[in-house]
């Protein structure tokens, strides 16, 4: 479990799937691991989620870490877990998924706002929490909670963009989720998958450009 959370703070970016028609599923999940994304997570509420998530683990194994999100009950942790998700997301602290997971091997990263969120879900035995929604919260928040949590790795969703994303993690994030600002809805509908390679491939690049990797 705990390499796969090193893996993210090397990575420091999941890209998150979300409503996006299953016929198009696997041209973007090839274009996003073809922009150097290695973290890809598919939402649970987008429809044909388990069958994406069995079809990216199998045909990316060994280049793609692959999650399920938007995971709102023990019920929906355990079939993404039979369908092959290495790790599981929340929007929300949800213990007895984090209980699960980590009685089973399985990296569960649950939405958090409130410093009193972020230690329960800690204390519960979430290796990392995801600060949502980061769009309202803002660098400043996490920067502020982060003094007295420091030890708690924090992964900011929403709203963080390319012009934005130094600030986040300078401000103490130890990786990002992105969704439509990476994974444009528009691009995939209108088949430009060149084009969202090309915007995985900046924010992969701003991402060890920051980091002076």
């Amino acid at each position: 479990m705990k390499k796969l959370l090193e893996e993210l703070s090397r990575e420091k970016i999941v890209a998150i799937i979300r409503g996006i028609d299953e016929a198009n599923g696997d041209r973007t999940a090839k274009a996003l691991a073809d922009g150097g994304i290695v973290f890809l997570e598919v939402t649970l509420n987008t429809d044909g989620a388990l069958g994406m998530i069995s079809r990216f683990r199998e045909g990316y194994a060994g280049k793609l870490r692959i999650g399920a999100g938007t995971v709102l009950d023990i019920g929906q942790a355990k079939e993404a877990v039979a369908a092959g998700a290495e790790y599981l997301i929340s929007p929300n602290l949800d213990e007895e998924i984090v209980y699960y997971g980590a009685e089973n091997g399985i990296e569960v990263w649950p939405g958090t706002m409130t410093p009193t969120e972020i230690v329960k879900a800690y204390k519960a035995g979430a290796s990392a929490v995801k600060v949502f929604p980061f769009a309202s919260l803002g660098a400043g928040y996490l920067k502020e909670i982060r003094a007295p949590l420091n030890h708690i790795p924090m992964i900011a969703t929403g709203g963080v963009n390319l012009g934005n994303i130094q600030s986040v993690f300078d401000a103490g994030a130890v990786a990002v989720g992105l969704g439509g600002n990476l994974v444009d809805k528009q691009l995939i509908a209108e088949g430009r998958f060149e084009e969202l390679t090309a915007r995985a491939r900046a924010f992969a690049d701003a991402v060890r450009t920051g980091a002076g990797a």
